[in-house]
Order: C-alpha cells, then structure tokens, then sequence
C-alpha cells in the first residue's frame, strides 16, 4: 500500500531537520534567549489589571515559567527578560531560584524599562549580544522545538528569521467582489482569509541590534522595515503546530483547555504535543 502524501511529506521535513542538525553540530548552539516581558497586556483585561501577562496560569505553572522550562530544555543558559509593568511580580516568581527542568541550569538576568520603548527598542538595552540569539514575547506558547528554529536561521544565512504560522482570520461582514463594470460578481458570507502572521519568536545574528536607534521608540516591524532597506536576508520558519498567542482572550482559554486536556502534563509543556493546533 502506497503512504499517504502528508506521511511522506513529514518523513522529507524530519529528515531535513535531522540534517540540518548534523551539519550544525560543528557550531557551537546559542546559549541566549531575550524574553520581551515589558507590555501591559491591554488586549487581556481586566486580568493584566493584577498579573503582568506572562504570569497569567496555564494549569498549575504560569507561561512564562513554562517558556523557561521549554528554552531549559534546549540548552539555552541564560535568559534576560525585559520587564517593565508590574516586574516585581515576575521577579518575585523568579528570584532565588534555580531553573533547570532537568537539564543544565539557566541564569536569569532583568533588563528594567523606565518607559514604554516598543517590542525591538529594548534589545538595545541587553548587554553581551555577540552570537547567535533568540528574542521572543512573553506570552507565546508553543510546542516549536528552538533547536530546529536555529539551525534553519543558520542554515538560511539570515540576519533575522521570523518564526510564522498560517493563522484563520474571520471577516464579521459580508464580502462582494466586482467585475470592472462595478457589477457584483459573487457575495461571501464572513470569509475567513488566511494569513501568515508572526508567533512573536525570532532568531537573530548580533548585526541586527545595530539597526535599532538608541533613543526612541521602536517596534519589530520597524526592525524588519530597517533590515529589509538595508537590503539584509530576512527569512520566515513556517511552523504547522501548537501556537497560542496568549494576548488575545479567546487563545488564553484555549490554551488553558488544551493544557487541562492533557492532565497538565509535567509543567514543562511537553504534554501541548498531542493536542491538535485548531483547538
């Protein structure tokens, strides 16, 4: 019997994994994650009102802690979080304690932002940026594999590679298409258009910080915009799994739902692989 097309499709994409690995292997891994935790998480209110939004639970361990735990696992040593509104919660969490997950222990640092610098504006603040790097927002939860994320950037020769994923975006009216006459043609109910949109996770060479100025606000798209003026390789990782960005409300609950349907696994989010990416 002949395998079905997607089976041999995912056999072509781990043996491609696997090579980029092995051809990888010679380089030392990057031991550096940024973890952008400053914003007031508006879209998530009221319940940013009391917890900075990567403290928000998911089963018995917030998603931040889960993100440390995953990064843990992928020998990331240090993490610096960016933190602004209500930090001190986030260190409390943190302080005096050490991360390991069962894998090596990870340094925590806190870069303190005194004012609201945008999503890119705060790299500028991170010292000891000389290799190979990861960035990412707080609130994502994933079961991506960071280690497959970097050797692709690498592989690519990127200065920027973005992480994505095909995101269903629901249109609330109805959409007529014309012909050149103004004539309607076909009326569509609440489309929904598919898009690929950013998971808020990027890898970065220590070249792009140089592009961020160092007095004014300054968001990704603006870095990307930057990049892309300077003529600078800027790729995009399309990724088909588990994605929630926790921003928005209906994602949190989703993301709390699959959590519980996994008995909430081991903490560490390894249990988020079996549930499917549509919840």
């Amino acid at each position: 019997m002949s395998q079905r097309a997607p089976d041999i499709y995912e056999r072509l994409q781990a043996r491609t994994r696997n090579a980029d690995r092995e051809r990888m292997a010679a380089e030392p891994a990057p031991t550096r994650a940024v973890i952008l935790a400053g914003g007031r998480g508006t879209r998530l209110a009221p319940y940013t009102s009391v917890l900075p939004k990567p403290l928000m639970p998911i089963g018995d361990r917030s998603i931040l802690e889960i993100v440390v735990a995953q990064l843990a696992r992928c020998d990331i040593s240090k993490v610096s979080f960016c933190v602004g509104y209500l930090s001190h919660l986030i260190r409390a969490v943190f302080e005096n304690r050490v991360v390991d997950n069962g894998a090596r222990p990870v340094e925590i640092e806190y870069i303190q932002e005194h004012e609201a610098l945008g999503t890119a504006a705060p790299l500028r603040l991170v010292g000891g940026l000389d290799d190979t790097f990861i960035a990412m927002n707080g609130d994502v939860l994933t079961d991506l594999d960071y280690r497959d994320l970097v050797a692709y950037h690498r592989a690519s020769r990127n200065i920027l590679t973005i992480a994505t994923y095909e995101r269903a975006i629901k249109i609330d009216y109805g959409i007529l298409h014309f012909d050149v006459g103004q004539r309607v043609r076909a009326f569509e109910e609440k489309p929904e258009v598919f898009s690929s949109v950013s998971m808020g996770i990027y890898v970065m060479e220590p070249a792009v910080v140089d592009f961020i100025p160092p007095d004014r606000y300054f968001d990704f798209p603006d870095l990307v915009g930057a990049l892309l003026d300077a003529d600078e390789q800027v790729g995009a990782y399309r990724y088909g799994g588990l994605w929630f960005d926790i921003g928005r409300p209906d994602d949190y609950h989703a993301a709390t739902a699959a959590w519980a349907a996994n008995g909430n696994g081991n903490g560490d989010g390894k249990a988020l692989h079996s549930v499917p990416s549509e919840p």
